[in-house]
């Protein structure tokens, strides 16, 4: 059995990009706000633009 080593809390994944961990994302943008994202999604917008997302908490 093999171990995934999971992304470190701090990764950044950008709008439409898929989702390279599962937990909680925050919009790098004022204002900002929080979504759990699961692993394999497409990062969404925010706000109806395209922000950087930060790895905030593990699912």
């Amino acid at each position: 059995m093999t171990t995934a080593i999971r992304k470190p809390i701090g990764t950044t994944a950008r709008t439409g990009e898929t989702c390279p961990e599962s937990g909680v994302w925050q919009a790098q943008s004022t204002p900002s706000t929080t979504a759990p994202i699961a692993k394999g999604n497409r990062m969404p917008p925010y706000g109806g633009v395209a922000v950087t997302w930060k790895l905030i908490r593990y699912a």
